[in-house]
């Protein structure tokens, strides 16, 4: 299956989506799984995963039903209270629904750079592993050192790294973004995705040319059989339409065999995610 690991969905509302600014005004609509089901239909794409883009069990009970009713919907990344006492009951609720592949928490917002080494957050995200689920980590940059140490603190938990870390694309920067990535590389426990690139640059005038190096050190520290292709669409859509990104990655995968493909466009995120 081709597989895109990361996109939206959503009932727009500016009081449930406060983070669509006046510079995303284009995102300020509804995108439901109709609208996505044409445009991967037009790419080759088999399958997506629907990822949480608000911080309620509501989001991640109505992402659930949109894929109960959607087969091209493989998986699930939602949402759990992961710091309160009644985390494990949350998760096994949503859990019995085989759809739900991972959880995630906006962590990138958090004003704590440290937010995610706090012991209530680590005692729920300990929890996953009995259930099978993977956690994402969605995080700046700055955030990647405390990001590898949490890591090490789970070594039987799976992690997927959201949109490459989000590295300072717009202002050309790619240290210390690339040693962090390296470091965390490491650990055979952590995926990371090709997604979300075209945003952390102007939206304006981002070029192949420039995002080309952070592509490059993804592909040399995780290698194809680690990486997945996501699209962050709606959000893609400030800067770059969904078939632009898809060639774009398509491009920058060239180089590699066609075996090694099939993992970056599908594979892994089946692997990662457990997908069928």
């Amino acid at each position: 299956m081709k597989i895109d690991s990361h996109h939206h969905f959503w009932k727009y509302s500016a009081e449930e989506y406060p983070w669509i600014g006046d510079s995303m005004a284009a995102l300020r609509r509804d995108f439901l799984p109709a609208h996505l089901k044409a445009e991967i239909a037009a790419l080759g794409i088999d399958g997506v995963v629907s990822v949480q883009a608000r911080q309620t069990v509501g989001e991640t009970e109505w992402l659930l039903s949109l894929a109960d009713g959607n087969d091209f919907i493989k998986g699930v990344v939602g949402w759990v209270p992961l710091a309160e006492p009644g985390v494990r009951d949350a998760v096994a609720k949503f859990a019995a629904n085989p759809k739900l592949r991972a959880v995630r928490h906006v962590v990138q917002d958090e004003p704590d750079d440290r937010f995610i080494l706090g012991a209530d957050f680590n005692r729920g995200v300990s929890v996953l592993k009995d259930f099978g689920l993977v956690y994402d980590i969605l995080i700046f940059e700055r955030q990647l050192a405390a990001s590898i140490e949490f890591v090490d603190r789970h070594p039987q938990q799976v992690f997927v790294l959201d949109h490459i870390a989000k590295p300072r694309i717009g202002d050309n920067a790619i240290e210390p973004w690339r040693a962090n990535i390296r470091e965390l590389a490491r650990r055979p426990n952590v995926f990371c995705k090709v997604s979300g690139m075209v945003t952390e640059a102007d939206w304006k005038t981002w070029s192949e040319k420039q995002l080309r190096p952070y592509f490059d050190v993804v592909i040399e520290a995780f290698g194809p059989r680690r990486l997945m292709f996501g699209t962050d669409w709606p959000v893609c859509l400030a800067a770059s339409g969904y078939a632009r990104w898809v060639d774009v990655v398509r491009k920058f995968a060239s180089g590699i065999s066609a075996e090694e493909q099939e993992w970056l466009f599908g594979k892994t995120a089946v692997l990662a995610y457990g997908l069928t």
